[in-house]
């Protein structure tokens, strides 16, 4: 009985969740998008391996719509707070050979991200 009525309440729980809710945060964008901050400040050329683990995790971890736009909107507010390069930005996902639904700049329109 104890089994049934947990099973209940989780997928009552599992029901009253919003898909369309990121789960994401920008925390964790920055967190994992930390060791790229000098590379897109200061650097160029290519980037650190420790930014590309970083921007792959990402990458991996934001997979649905909410997410990405999460993504977007954090990374688009933060490269503009850093004054980050926008050329190195542009080119970090290719650089790390990753596909982002997005281009990494100012004027990107992360509410049409599907």
């Amino acid at each position: 009985m104890k089994s049934t009525c947990a099973l209940a309440a989780l997928m009552l729980l599992f029901l009253l969740a919003s898909p369309s809710e990121a789960v994401i945060s920008c925390s964790d964008v920055i967190n994992d998008l930390r060791p790229c901050i000098s590379y897109l400040v200061n650097g160029n050329g290519k980037p650190p391996a420790a930014c590309c683990s970083g921007a792959s995790a990402l990458a991996s971890a934001a997979s649905t719509a909410a997410d990405k736009k999460a993504a977007c909107d954090c990374i688009k507010s933060t490269s503009q707070k850093l004054n980050v390069k926008a050329q190195l930005a542009q080119d970090l996902p290719g650089n790390c050979g990753i596909k982002l639904p997005f281009t990494v700049s100012a004027n990107t329109d992360c509410s049409k991200i599907a």
